[in-house]
């Protein structure tokens, strides 16, 4: 048990197969955030953490760079003290300042919102091909059916991976991300399976990007392979990592808040009817969504001094574990945090993160999500579940791999 809260909080803020069974542990979240906000955990097979869930300590503390750092610790996961022959990747995740900047810089152009504007109509109509594909359909997999293909589509477009490619290129994104998941192990262990996952993906890049420096096209790809920091080239394994962590984080984040977006919508069914009544609260909407959803469970900051955090002392080399759902649902900012709304102003969430290791892809996820939304509420007559939700078993990223839903597209 973490230290000194004897039965009222155990592993399940960090045990994958807890939020696999039953989703986020808010209830655990809201007594540390009373209680305990800065709690000191020990979890079998891991390695300890300070586990922090206020909102006003995990921002103070993500965007401290200079008194908390990203290395060596990106989260907390089972058998991360597992020995592997795999180096860690190394991009925007896991770099800090000035060599994060510098890396963070070869594609920031082309993620600002006049950037991606000119993308709103292509992504528009990968969104109505997705529907149309579906709308005679009266009970569909919703993570299968569109959920999963629109963000996949749009990034892989933009990396420039082929069509043929995107089915394997996702399966590799859901066991890099879920390999504490059952369903996703290929080997006898996590780290195995994780381990496996990463060459298979590292490989296909390097051949890839080998392909575009041979025959340059108009996409990230050859826009990384030959790009230069610091007046070189930027280093296949850096290079390689990149492409990873485009595929990973411009897949996986949007796809769980589209699917967990849609589930807030079916259990507030007045809400969704706010949004066919009036399609302009679409842009509040998706913040909601992402508040509410929190894609992205939690990532360490490691403190380089001896720091006091809320009155605790955090000791040089001892971690912080930032949980975002939790901050997300904070009752001394967010009124009423435990009510979906799509009005919700103003809804200064963490769920892209804040400080300099701010989602690069924010801009790209938001539009994303507004065309998702605005297009399938547009066309929406009925929708609702159609049997339990699968969910990943992931403490790191909250998953939904399944959802069957019931419902009438207008087509």
């Amino acid at each position: 048990m973490p230290r000194g809260m004897g039965a009222v909080v155990g592993w399940e803020i960090i045990d994958p197969l807890y939020y696999g069974r039953y989703g986020y542990p808010h209830a655990s979240w809201a007594w540390l955030r009373r209680h305990a906000p800065v709690a000191w955990f020990e979890p079998p097979g891991m390695l300890p953490f300070w586990a922090i869930t206020r909102y006003e300590d995990c921002g103070a503390i993500l965007r401290d760079h200079r008194r908390f750092v990203i290395a060596p610790r990106l989260g907390v996961f089972p058998e991360e003290q597992a020995p592997t022959d795999a180096p860690p990747f190394r991009h925007l995740l896991n770099m800090d300042p000035p060599e994060h900047g510098r890396y963070r810089n070869l594609l920031s152009q082309q993620f600002t919102p006049k950037a991606l504007e000119s993308k709103r109509a292509a992504v528009g109509g990968i969104v109505d091909e997705t529907l149309a594909r579906v709308a005679d359909r009266a009970q569909v997999d919703f993570v299968e059916a569109l959920a999963a293909i629109i963000p996949l589509a749009v990034i892989a477009e933009m990396l420039g991976i082929p069509r043929e490619d995107w089915q394997h290129v996702f399966h590799l994104s859901n066991t890099l991300l879920g390999a504490a998941d059952p369903e996703y192990q290929q080997g006898a262990t996590l780290a195995e399976t994780a381990e496996r996952a990463q060459q298979e993906f590292l490989e296909y890049f390097r051949r890839l990007s080998n392909a575009r420096r041979r025959e340059p096209r108009d996409d990230f790809i050859t826009a990384l392979a030959n790009a230069q920091v610091d007046g070189k080239p930027v280093p296949e394994w850096e290079l390689l990592s990149y492409y990873v962590l485009l595929i990973v984080a411009g897949n996986e984040t949007t796809r769980n808040a589209t699917s967990g977006g849609l589930l807030a919508l079916i259990e507030n069914p007045g809400e969704l009817e706010k949004l066919r009544r009036d399609p302009t609260l679409v842009p509040t909407a998706v913040e909601e969504v992402v508040r509410w959803v929190s894609p992205v469970v939690q990532f360490c900051r490691t403190a380089v001094e001896d720091v006091e955090v809320r009155g605790t002392r955090v000791r040089k080399g001892e971690a912080c574990c930032i949980f975002y759902p939790s901050a997300n649902r904070d009752e001394d900012v967010f009124p009423d945090p435990f009510t979906f709304r799509v009005e919700r102003t103003p809804n200064e969430h963490y769920g892209f993160g804040i400080g300099v290791h701010f989602c690069l892809g924010a801009n790209l996820a938001r539009l994303e999500l507004q065309e998702i939304f605005k297009r399938l509420v547009a066309r929406l007559d009925r929708v609702e579940l159609a049997g339990p939700v699968d969910r990943m078993h992931s403490s790191f990223v909250g998953g939904i791999k399944r959802m069957p839903v019931r419902w009438g597209l207008r087509a």
